[in-house]
């Protein structure tokens, strides 16, 4: 299984090693699924951070380790109404065949949210509604 990691993911894995998406990123790291990002999003998480919680940059650099990074592709398709700043995140996903597209941006991404048919198959989610598909 391959799960793509939007920048907010990856912020608040960083910025909070205890909580949900950190564990993501545990089991990832165990072998569980692939996970996978992109320097647009890395670099993202990392300016946020940076500028928000500095003491934090450092564990995102650990987790840095556990992605397998892939550039977004502009000649991929993107769902229609999404937002120009969102399509290389999404892009990315298509381009390295996840699954899953795991964010906590429900303003840009919130009506994609569980809807393949419109995704391209991708299925985007919050890390919470991952992990409860997941234990169902």
């Amino acid at each position: 299984m391959r799960l793509f990691l939007d920048a907010n993911v990856l912020f608040t894995a960083a910025h909070n090693p205890g909580g949900k998406a950190a564990l993501v990123i545990e089991l990832g790291a165990r072998r569980h699924w692939r996970l996978f990002s992109s320097p647009y999003a890395f670099e993202e998480a990392r300016r946020n951070l940076q500028r928000k919680f500095p003491d934090s940059a450092r564990m995102l650099a650990a987790l840095r380790r556990e992605l397998h990074f892939v550039e977004h592709r502009p000649s991929l398709e993107s769902p229609e109404g999404l937002a120009e700043k969102d399509r290389p995140i999404f892009q990315a996903a298509l381009a390295c065949r996840a699954g899953f597209l795991l964010t906590g941006d429900l303003r840009d991404f919130g009506r994609f949210m569980n809807r393949p048919e419109i995704t391209f198959g991708v299925r985007v989610m919050t890390v919470a509604d991952f992990l409860r598909t997941l234990a169902e």
